[in-house]
């Protein structure tokens, strides 16, 4: 009789298990094969797969050289010190009991502890991989510290090289040791008893060794960290780079104790064979108490006693040098400075001399536009255009012209409940055109003046490829294109009633925007790395399909040049009829020796650029080396080699060569819409604030600090700094107009007093030729009280005829909305420009320009137009037109307005007021009472009577009805 056994279900389980392992494993093999495979995909398409390779191949050989560097001295460490154990060492109890429970695993944990601890040398091994490729292809800078004479290519390169190098040899020697002593006691070399230790010869030839090999490293360090000084914060006055006391006592100090460390480790090599510890340990003794006072001790007492008396004549040459590395470092050393004393006078025809300049003020405010933008011109729900529109300029019938201008770009969230995986991958795919509207323009009623718009786009810019696919706000992913004669399914433009979607005009993408998904693997690993079955189950793909992703511009510049920091503002631009992204990059270090450091993310923060939680982007050293380009329609980049003279740019060019292109190959179209970065201009405005001083001793008394005014249109319970305004005009001691970047200055505020006059203004030029770049800063005598933009846009809000108006612009459902304070450097004085919109507060509204307010010295003017306001302010005849005087533009009546597929929208009425018979006197007498009415709220806010404030604002309710009656509103 036969009986079949079952197997025993531990077998079973035990089989289940490995079975499951194996397939999680290879589970996890494919994803990360599948992640690697579309990074190649991405790459190539681009034709930026050097880049991908260059980096697997030295991220690779890092890992294996930290694995390799870390695992074998481990494993010898052990393998020496079980190999020379005493064979016949009397153990006590305990060891014995730890040996029975270790020798079963001992030759898995000899090679495995080394391979674990390998593996995570490895890794922190292989995200140094910049540092090192920088090294072995370093490029001198040509200029020498003052210190030590070292070319500043050795702080940039060589420094963070070595000092990472010993760093590592240290942890390795270190671990080693650890190994050396665990391996050596558990096996007997090393005794314990009592107060008696007794070491095995071998053990002690072993240890001896490694601590002299350890020390001798922490001498290299020592030796490394007197070049530290240079790049570090100082004990004394400097925020980096050696002070007196760094330059006479602790880089001696630190020379000095690199020379005992040596030694120290000379005495352990001695031990090795003597047999006596007793030498190395007092020098180890002795190098520990050097340290407290070389190191710590004598610096402090130099500082304390020495320096801080005399600080101002000791630290003076040491600030002559932070001084003259950091202008160098951030490029503002041959910014070009002039006095300007600024008239407060306005006089009749003071700006005829200025009449280019005062043509092109702009009176569109970027910031606040955008709704009137979408509501204009965003046809249907599923467009939108960025909350902060760009500033650019463009030849208008001969005329280069200011232009506000927006892509409009896909926004699927529009879609609502319409939207489903199949329309946003396959159908919602792109965006279309660009709307682009005079700067310096607007409509009777208030609107923006457009010379780009519509769906088709027509306008002055003669749009070839009006598409978007790649943009700020482009869909995580679209599949696009399809074979030559099926049928188009992408949504191209709406034409009609967005009801009857058959009218509405669709295209297929004939691009080379994206890795083809033209194979079954493809579409697999895509479906995976976006979780979306329709890339591989959906009948819309097809061989000459593609799929585009990673589309904003600036993510995809990273991508391809992972040594650049992009400015955060990316703009698009017209260029020989196609939309074009540009992104200025940077090359930085935060190595340059006595260059100030500053924290990027912080120093561009104001009111258009929100502060970064948790960046970590010190630098002290940065240059706008490169210009990029991002195609809108096929997302091709290309990269421009800007600043050939950046030794940092250089070294990288070695590393990825051929990846570059020169600026001499840029678009004379293109170089039309280069302009200076705004990134790069905030940080120098911060360090001209306070190095625009050259003189030690004044720098060190810190009367002569600038900083960046808040923006006046900024929450006073969160200010944020005013910006910087691009802006076309000529500045004081230039030849021409030019597209200007500018800011302001006013003085530091102290402990005990502030002050809001205006003390600098600093202009750049933004217009490719030989004067592109160039710094101007206008410096104010220190007498001089021209206010600044803080003050004026008190005066404005204090003015009892602007509040006046303001608050009859306010009434019922709107409200008035003041926008970007300009300052202009014309009529010989600073004049200030503020348009005033007014939007409703209810329903779906947008701003409407209605007013202008302009300011020069202590007096302003309160108009409907720049061009009469300014008349107003300049004793009726300011000698120059602005762009919005003569006839203004009204939309062609003719033309179709946009259907903006939106709920009735509640804007203020553009229309103007009938007006009746206005009765001056009445009108006087109320608006004198509203001025007391205003004056009396506040005082009653300012002693805190709340009773007494609200009877106030019942009065000045009343007289602003009366003031409207009698004007016969």
């Amino acid at each position: 009789m036969t009986s079949t056994a079952n197997p025993p279900a531990s077998k079973t389980r035990v089989t289940l298990a490995i079975t499951a392992a194996i397939v999680a494993v290879l589970v996890v093999i494919f994803f990360i094969v599948a992640g690697l495979y579309t990074d190649v995909l991405w790459f190539d398409q681009l034709g930026f797969l050097s880049v991908l390779t260059t980096q697997w191949i030295a991220t690779a050989v890092m890992f294996l050289v930290g694995f390799v560097a870390m695992a074998v001295p481990v494993w010898v460490s052990i393998e020496i010190a079980f190999r020379s154990r005493p064979v016949y060492a009397k153990l006590n109890s305990q060891l014995d009991r730890y040996q029975q429970v270790i020798e079963p695993l001992r030759r898995l944990a000899m090679f495995g502890i080394p391979a674990v601890l390998g593996l995570f040398a490895g890794v922190s091994a292989a995200t140094r991989w910049p540092v090192v490729l920088q090294y072995f292809n370093r490029t001198p800078f040509g200029e020498t510290d003052p210190q030590f004479g070292l070319d500043v290519s050795f702080y940039i390169f060589e420094l963070p090289f070595f000092r990472g190098v010993v760093a590592y040899a240290s942890a390795i020697v270190l671990i080693a040791g650890i190994a050396a002593l665990a391996t050596t006691y558990l096996y007997g070399a090393i005794r314990v008893s009592g107060r008696e230790v007794r070491i095995s010869k071998s053990a002690r030839i072993q240890i001896a060794v490694t601590l002299a090999i350890y020390v001798a490293l922490q001498a290299v360090s020592i030796w490394l960290d007197q070049y530290t000084t240079l790049t570090s914060p100082s004990a004394g006055y400097l925020q980096t780079g050696a002070g007196y006391t760094e330059a006479n006592a602790t880089i001696p100090g630190r020379a000095i104790l690199a020379g005992i460390a040596a030694v120290v480790a000379i005495l352990f090599i001695v031990t090795a064979v003597i047999k006596r510890w007793r030498l190395p340990i007092i020098g180890t003794a002795l190098l520990l108490i050097s340290g407290i006072v070389l190191g710590g001790i004598y610096p402090w007492i130099v500082q304390r006693f020495q320096v801080e008396p005399s600080s101002r004549s000791l630290e003076a040459d040491y600030i002559d040098r932070s001084i003259e590395a950091t202008r160098d470092a951030y490029g503002v050393d041959e910014v070009t400075e002039q006095s300007y004393n600024a008239t407060t006078d306005a006089e009749a025809g003071a700006l005829r001399a200025d009449a280019e300049t005062t043509a092109n003020i702009r009176i569109i405010d970027p910031a606040l536009v955008s709704n009137s933008f979408a509501q204009l011109e965003r046809v249907r729900q599923y467009y939108q255009f960025s909350p902060n529109l760009d500033v650019d300029r463009y030849e208008i019938d001969g005329t280069v012209q200011d232009t506000v201008i927006a892509v409009r770009e896909l926004d699927q969230e529009g879609l609502g409940d319409s939207q489903t995986p199949y329309s946003n991958a396959f159908v919602y795919t792109h965006g279309y055109g660009v709307v682009a509207a005079y700067g310096n323009q607007r409509t009777t009623d208030g609107q923006p003046v457009f010379l780009q718009s519509g769906i088709p786009s027509t306008g002055a810019l003669n749009i070839d490829e009006p598409r978007v696919y790649f943009g700020e706000s482009s869909p995580t992913y679209s599949v696009v294109g399809a074979p030559e004669g099926s049928t188009a399914i992408e949504l191209d433009y709406p034409s009609g009633d967005e009801e009857n979607s058959a009218s509405s005009a669709t295209t297929t993408f004939d691009g080379d925007g994206g890795p083809k998904l033209d194979n079954v693997f493809n579409k697999l690993v895509y479906a995976i790395k976006f979780q979306s079955e329709q890339i591989f189950l959906s009948n819309a793909v097809t061989s000459e399909s593609q799929i585009l992703y990673d589309r904003d511009p600036i993510e995809r510049v990273s991508k391809v040049a992972p040594y650049l920091t992009p400015d955060t503002d990316t703009y698009p631009a017209v260029v020989d009829g196609r939309i074009v992204w540009i992104v200025d990059a940077y090359t930085t270090s935060e190595n340059y020796p006595y260059s100030q450091v500053e924290t990027l993310s912080d120093t561009i923060v104001d009111t258009n650029t929100q502060a970064l939680p948790y960046a970590v982007d010190n630098l002290n050293y940065i240059r706008n080396s490169v210009k990029a380009t991002v195609d809108a329609y096929s997302g091709e980049v290309k990269l421009y080699a800007w600043d050939t003279e950046d030794p940092i740019l250089q070294t990288w060019q070695k590393i990825f060569p051929s990846t570059l292109l020169s600026a001499d190959d840029m678009d004379a179209e293109l170089l039309d819409h280069v302009r200076y970065p705004s990134d790069l201009f905030k940080v120098q405005r911060a360090i001209l604030g306070s190095y625009h001083v050259t003189d030690a001793n004044t720098f060190f008394s810190g009367n002569d600090q600038w900083v960046t005014p808040n923006d006046p249109t900024s929450p006073a319970a969160s200010p944020t700094l005013q910006p910087p305004y691009y802006l076309t005009m000529k500045v004081p001691g230039t030849d021409a107009p030019a597209f200007t970047l500018y800011s302001t200055f006013i003085p530091r505020a102290s402990s005990t007093s502030t002050s809001s006059v205006l003390s600098g203004y600093l202009a750049v030029n933004s217009d490719v030729g030989e004067d592109y770049g160039k710094l101007t800063l206008l410096t104010l005598p220190s007498g001089d009280t021209v206010p600044g933009p803080g003050q004026v846009q008190n005066s404005f809000n204090s003015d009892t005829e602007v509040a006046s108006q303001l608050a009859l612009l306010s009434r019922g459902d709107t409200e008035a909305i003041q926008g970007n304070l300009l300052t202009v450097p014309v009529g010989g004085g600073l004049l200030y420009v503020q348009p005033v919109y007014v939007q409703s507060t209810s329903g779906t509204s947008y701003p409407l320009l209605r007013k202008v307010l302009v300011g020069f010295g202590d007096q302003i003017a309160f108009e409907d137009t720049l061009d009469e306001a300014l008349d107003a302010l300049f004793g009726g005849d300011s000698g120059a037109a602005a762009g919005d005087g003569g006839t203004v533009v009204d939309p062609d009546p003719s033309t179709e307005v946009p259907d903006t597929d939106v709920p009735d929208t509640d804007v203020p009425d553009t229309e103007e007021p009938a007006t009746g018979t206005v009765d001056e006197t009445a009108l006087a007498e109320a608006l004198a009472d509203a001025k007391d009415a205003l004056d009396d709220r506040e005082a009653a806010y300012a002693s805190n009577d709340l009773v007494a404030a609200a009877e106030a604002d019942n009065r000045l309710t009343a007289a602003l009805t009366a003031a409207l009656a009698a004007s016969g509103e």
